[in-house]
């Protein structure tokens, strides 16, 4: 049977123990093993596997000897309580050998769970657990977590009573992570607050947030916009050195100008327009758009955006310019441009 993606996080949480098994698929991989985490301990709890109730079987292996799944199902093991048989990484060349366990599956078997990357819809293996009348097929797709996922992973990781700044500030991270970057700040997070009764700040958030590229390139525009010029040099310095190129930064200077721009432009002030961008930014992000846009003015976000056309096109064109030092000087005159 099909699994909808709305109905899957609580069939995740709370597997039904009388089903043979659940197929999850998904082009992510991380996004797949994570769920298969959940449902996996949901079904032979915290203990399972040193109590020898979890039999993992690779793709491979179960390639080589076709019985390894229905011995694995059908084995009594020494410690009581449910079993899970679980074949990883899939594909249709199985579906002959796994379709044989399922339609052997009886009341007291081990669960089948198995995990694929991306299957079509006119897979053999989708089609042999959605046509089954006793097991289940869901796919993981690379949506963002909505809010009832993002509570249920702040549950899971022992966080409860999030101020709603603190939520949002989680939201709109929960969009930039891969999902085991996001599960390891949750956890990261919750040993941070353990026995803190104080409610979760959205600085607290920040302090546990994976560092990366993309976060110091914001820094650095967020620099400029702010008119420190003194802070330009440094944090560009550090960015060159992890592999930032000048393109990529003008790119996302372009891009967050044009941003203010918008904010500034509308009609109704920067209040009214940071509401409608889209996708909507929650959090300090937006506090800081908003001020931004409101300093700047729509005139002088004109000449920020002219001048950032003509470094775009000085880098991309076939002239040999120290690039880097391009995009510092620009950075700089946007950070003078500002303080005026």
């Amino acid at each position: 049977m099909k699994l909808s993606t709305r109905d899957a996080p609580a069939y995740f949480a709370k597997p039904d123990p009388s089903k043979a098994g659940l197929l999850i698929y998904g082009q992510d991989a991380m996004r797949v093993a994570l769920r298969r985490q959940e449902v996996i301990k949901a079904l032979v709890g915290p203990e399972g596997e040193e109590e020898m109730r979890l039999t993992r079987i690779s793709a491979a292996d179960l390639r080589k000897d076709g019985a390894l799944l229905l011995d694995a199902i059908k084995a009594q093991g020494f410690f009581p309580g449910p079993r899970v048989a679980f074949v990883e990484d899939a594909g249709d060349g199985l579906s002959e050998v796994i379709g044989t366990a399922l339609g052997d599956w009886q009341a007291g078997d081990a669960a089948i769970i198995v995990t694929a990357g991306q299957l079509a819809a006119k897979s053999k293996l989708r089609k042999l657990f959605e046509d089954a009348p006793h097991a289940y097929a869901t796919g993981i797709y690379d949506d963002p977590p909505g809010r009832a996922e993002i509570e249920a992973a702040l549950k899971s990781a022992g966080l409860e009573r999030i101020p709603l700044d603190a939520m949002e500030t989680l939201t709109a991270l929960a969009r930039d992570l891969d999902p085991g970057d996001f599960r390891q700040t949750l956890e990261k997070v919750a040993l941070y607050k353990l026995g803190d009764e104080t409610p979760l700040t959205p600085d607290e958030i920040a302090l546990m947030a994976p560092a990366s590229i993309e976060a110091g390139v914001d820094d650095v525009i967020a620099i400029a916009a702010d008119g420190k010029a003194h802070e330009v040099g440094p944090v560009l310095r550090r960015l060159a050195a992890q592999g930032a190129t000048p393109v990529s930064l003008c790119i996302a200077a372009t891009r967050h100008f044009r941003t203010l721009h918008m904010v500034a432009a509308d009609p109704g002030g920067p209040g009214a327009g940071i509401g409608k961008l889209r996708p909507p930014v929650f959090g300090p992000r937006r506090d800081r758009i908003q001020r931004q846009a409101s300093h700047w003015g729509m005139v002088k976000l004109e000449r920020a955006l002219t001048l950032l056309l003509d470094t775009d096109l000085t880098l991309r064109s076939t002239a040999t310019v120290p690039e880097m030092a391009v995009m510092e000087r620009a950075l700089l005159k946007l950070a003078w441009m500002g303080r005026r």
